[in-house]
């Protein structure tokens, strides 16, 4: 895969124009704070939607209230094999994370959601398992050449990603509900 042709992603210093995450702002101690609240709060934005309607889809490349929980899961799998690269290499090539083959290719909708909410748990407390073994925060790791990006941004980065798509959940599920 040519690294060039992954899009990009946030800087170390973004700021979201969507939810009010800076990362700046966002040290790793408040950001595994608020890491732990992430599996209630998907918890809450999937039991707002109906169960008929968590599996539908609102348009062919918005994906399902089970995609996104799938992906919340992986986002947490993902970053904890890419914290322990950049805490143990040096300067690590992480993989992109592919999310639409992945959803595809894993059958996400078709997944058990108490299971994936299982994992979910699961994922998580690894990940915590990572930071909490990560000393040193200015430590690197790459995506793409030009993307240099810390280990602090890599906690950062995790948050924001579940943030966002608890958002998309809620959005999904009221768009899914709409009367048509």
């Amino acid at each position: 895969m040519d690294p060039t042709r992954v899009p990009r992603l946030a800087g170390e210093h973004h700021v979201c124009g969507e939810c009010p995450m800076s990362y700046a702002d966002t040290s790793v101690e408040s950001a595994t704070a608020a890491l732990r609240g992430v599996p209630d709060e998907v918890r809450a934005a999937v039991s707002a939607v109906a169960p008929a309607l968590r599996r539908t889809r609102p348009d062919a490349t918005t994906w399902s209230v089970v995609e996104y929980a799938c992906h919340v899961r992986d986002v947490f799998s993902t970053s904890t094999i890419r914290l322990y690269r950049t805490r143990t290499e040096d300067t690590p090539v992480h993989e992109p994370m592919l999310n639409d083959l992945r959803t595809v290719r894993f059958r996400h909708n078709e997944a058990d959601l108490d299971a994936v909410l299982a994992e979910l748990d699961a994922h998580l407390a690894g990940f915590l398992d990572e930071i909490a073994a990560t000393t040193d925060w200015e430590r690197v790791g790459r995506r793409r050449p030009d993307e240099v990006r810390t280990a602090r941004w890599l906690v950062r980065h995790a948050l924001h990603e579940a943030r966002h798509h608890v958002h998309d959940i809620g959005a999904v599920g009221r768009a899914v509900s709409a009367p048509r």
